[in-house]
C-alpha cells in the first residue's frame, strides 16, 4: 500500500461512497473493521485493516462476515458515533500512506483515519481533532512524539524531509544518487526508496528492470540515462492518475498487487485497485475462498510425507539387533576356521562356535571360494556394525522431519491469504519437498507476523499461526520468564503471554491454552491437552525445521478449543 497505489484507492472511493450511509460495521478480526455503506443504490463493504505486517484498505467483493463474538472497543464506538453517517469525503495527504474517511452524522463530524505504514499500521476515529479510540494503542513508552490514545489530541506522521518530486526530476539527479552510492556493489533498487518521494520499493524495483533488465542489477551497473527514461515512463502515468490496477505472479502464484504494469512479473490485469489488492490477498470469506489454491500445496505435502514414510521404513529394516550382528561375525570366523574341510559346491556349513553351544547352521554360496564367503559375511558385519551407530540419528532426523511436515500441513490448513499460503511453499521449498519449479518470494512484502493479542486484564498475549510465526513467537519475540503454550502432541500455534511482573492468573492461562487448542491440529477435538511451561525451558531442536521445538517443566491443562474472541 503506497502512496500511489493509496491515491488510486482514493479516486476509486470517492467515485463509490461519497454521498453513501454507513448502515453497518462489522468487526471482522481484532485488527479489521468493515464498513457496509449503502451508496448509489447498492451496498458496498470496505475493509480496513491495521495489521502491522499487511495494513489495507479495499472495497471486498463480497459481504463481510464478523469474525469476533464480541466487538472490538473500537467497533462498539463506531457504532455508537458513525453507525447511519453519511461519507461526506475521501482525502490524502501528499505522498502520505494515510487515507482518511470524512463522515458526518447527528453526533457531529468524524474522521476515520487509516494509517497503512507496516510495522505502525493503525486505525483511528477522530472528532475535532481528539482521538476517540483505535485499533492499535500506543503509549509513551512506545513513542513520545506520537500517541495513539483516547482523549488525547491526533498528530499526523512527521513530514517528509529531504526527498525530491518525482514530477520535477532531472536526469542530473539520478546521476548523483548513483555516484552517491557507497559501493558499487549495491543494488540500484535499493538506492531510490527514501529519495524521491512515493517511491516503494515494489515501483524502484520495477523501474531497475525496465533500465537494465535485471531487477537485481547494482549500481556499477547501471547506466543513468536509461534509469532515468525507466523512470519517466512509470511514474508519468502516475502523476498524471492514469491507474492500470492488476497483480503479478511467479508460476501461478500472485506475488506484489500494483496500479501500474509489473513487467518483471505475470501481469494479469484487474477491474480495480481493490479487486488488484482482493485478488492479491485472498477474499475475506475464509478458508474456502484458497481452497483450489491449497491443492498443489496439499498434493507437495502428501508427497513429501509418503516419501519421508518409504525412507524411514527403509533405515528401519537396515537396523540388525546385537545378536544378528554377532551371528553375522561367527559365520565369517567358522568358515575360515572350515575352509579346508569344505567341498567344491557346498551350500552350508554346520559347526559349532561355542562347545556348549548349539550347532550354526552357515549358508555358503557354492560358487565362491570358502574364503570369498567368509569376507561377504564380514562386510555384512561391518555394516550392520556402522548401521547400528548411524541410522538411529537418521532415522530420529527423519522421524523429526515428517513433524515437521505434518506441522506444515497444519499451516496450510489454517492459511487464509496468499501470502501464509506461499509460507508453506517457501518452506517446503527450502526442505527440499517442493515439486516442479522453484518458486521465488518476490520482495517480502504481505507476510503476516504473530498476532498480537490483549487479554482483559491488560496480558499482552502473542500467537504463531504457522511455522514461521511460531519461531518468531518463541525465540525473538518472548522472554525467558513468559508461559509459553503448545497443544500437546499435535501441530499447531506457539503461544506466548508476556510476564510483565505481575502473577498470570490460572484463568488466563486456561483461555490462553483453549486458543492454543483452537490453533492446531486438533481444533476440532471436544477436549485437547494444552501443555505450558516458561520460555526458558524451550529449545529448537538442532537440525528440524523452524518453530520445532523440546521443553521441560511443563504442566498439563485440558481445554476446549476456542478462538482469540474469548480473551476479549
Amino acid at each position: 500500500m503506497d502512496s500511489f497505489t493509496i491515491s488510486a484507492l482514493l479516486d476509486e472511493l470517492g467515485a463509490a461512497l461519497n454521498g453513501g450511509r454507513v448502515q453497518d460495521i462489522i468487526d471482522v478480526d481484532p485488527l479489521a473493521i468493515g464498513l457496509e455503506i449503502y451508496a448509489d443504490r447498492r451496498r458496498r463493504y470496505l475493509y480496513l485493516c491495521a495489521e502491522a505486517a499487511q495494513p489495507r484498505v479495499h472495497l471486498a467483493g463480497a459481504k463481510l462476515r464478523r469474525g469476533l463474538s464480541k466487538p472490538t472497543q473500537l467497533g462498539l464506538l463506531l457504532r455508537r458515533y458513525i453507525k447511519g453517517a453519511l461519507v461526506t469525503g475521501c482525502n490524502q495527504p501528499a505522498w502520505e500512506r494515510l487515507l482518511e474517511i470524512e463522515l458526518e452524522s447527528g453526533e457531529g463530524r468524524f474522521r476515520l483515519i487509516a494509517e497503512l505504514m507496516p510495522r505502525r499500521a493503525n486505525l483511528l476515529l477522530l472528532r475535532d481533532g481528539l482521538i476517540l479510540d483505535c485499533l492499535n494503542r500506543v503509549g509513551p513508552d512506545e513513542n513520545r512524539y506520537r500517541l495513539s490514545l483516547p482523549n488525547h489530541d491526533y498528530v499526523p506522521p512527521p513530514p517528509l524531509r529531504g526527498q525530491l518530486d518525482p514530477a520535477h526530476l532531472q536526469e542530473g539527479d539520478i546521476s548523483q544518487m548513483l555516484a552517491k552510492a557507497e559501493r558499487k556493489s549495491t543494488q540500484t533498487r535499493r538506492i531510490l526508496p527514501g529519495q524521491i518521494l512515493g517511491m516503494s520499493p515494489l515501483l524502484a524495483k520495477e523501474i531497475v528492470f525496465r533500465a537494465t533488465g535485471d531487477a537485481q542489477s547494482n549500481v556499477g551497473e547501471t547506466d543513468s540515462p536509461a534509469l532515468f527514461a525507466a523512470l519517466q515512463a512509470v511514474m508519468r502515468p502516475l502523476l498524471q492518475r492514469r491507474w492500470r490496477p492488476g497483480i503479478g505472479s511467479v508460476g501461478g502464484v500472485p506475488a506484489a498487487f500494483s496500479v501500474f504494469p509489473l513487467s518483471h512479473l505475470e501481469w494479469t490485469d484487474a477491474e480495480s485497485v481493490s479487486a488488484a489488492i482482493s485478488g492479491y490477498y485472498g477474499a475475506l470469506t475464509g478458508g474456502d475462498a484458497y481452497r483450489e489454491a491449497k491443492k498443489p500445496v496439499q498434493a507437495a505435502i502428501e508427497d513429501a510425507r509418503a516419501k519421508l514414510a518409504a525412507k524411514l521404513s527403509s533405515l528401519r529394516a537396515g537396523l540388525r539387533d546385537d545378536a544378528e550382528m554377532v551371528r553375522l561375525q561367527q559365520a565369517g570366523e567358522l568358515i575360515l576356521a572350515y575352509q579346508y574341510t569344505l567341498s567344491p559346491g557346498q551350500g552350508e556349513l554346520r559347526a559349532q562356535y561355542d562347545l556348549d553351544a548349539p550347532e550354526l547352521v552357515v549358508a555358503l554360496d557354492p560358487d565362491r571360494s570358502p574364503l570369498e564367503n567368509a569376507q561377504d559375511y564380514f562386510r555384512r558385519y561391518e555394516k550392520a556394525k556402522s548401521a547400528a551407530t548411524s541410522l538411529p540419528a537418521l532415522i530420529k532426523q527423519t522421524r523429526l522431519e515428517m513433524q515437521f511436515v505434518e506441522q506444515l500441513e497444519s499451516d496450510l490448513a489454517v492459511a487464509g491469504s496468499w501470502p501464509e499460503i506461499d509460507d508453506v511453499m517457501q518452506l517446503m521449498q527450502a526442505r527440499g519437498h517442493w515439486r516442479g519449479a522453484q518458486l521465488k518470494r518476490i520482495g517480502g512484502g504481505g507476510r503476516k507476523g504473530p498476532l498480537r493479542l490483549v487479554s482483559r486484564d491488560g496480558y499482552v498475549i502473542w500467537l504463531g499461526r504457522n511455522s514461521r510465526q511460531n519461531e518468531i513467537v518463541t525465540f525473538k519475540t518472548a522472554n525467558p520468564q513468559d508461559i509459553w503454550l503448545h497443544a500437546r502432541d499435535a501441530p499447531g500455534a506457539h503461544l506466548v503471554i508476556r510476564n510483565d511482573g505481575r502473577r498470570i492468573k490460572e484463568a488466563l492461562i486456561a483461555e490462553a491454552a483453549a486458543v492454543a487448542a483452537w490453533y492446531s491440529q486438533r481444533r476440532n477435538d471436544a477436549n485437547v491437552r494444552v501443555d505450558y511451561t516458561r520460555v526458558k525451558y524451550v529449545k529448537a531442536i538442532k537440525g528440524a525445521g523452524p518453530g520445532m521445538v523440546t521443553y521441560r517443566n511443563e504442566s498439563t491443562i485440558i481445554v476446549q478449543p476456542q478462538d482469540e474472541s474469548i480473551l476479549a
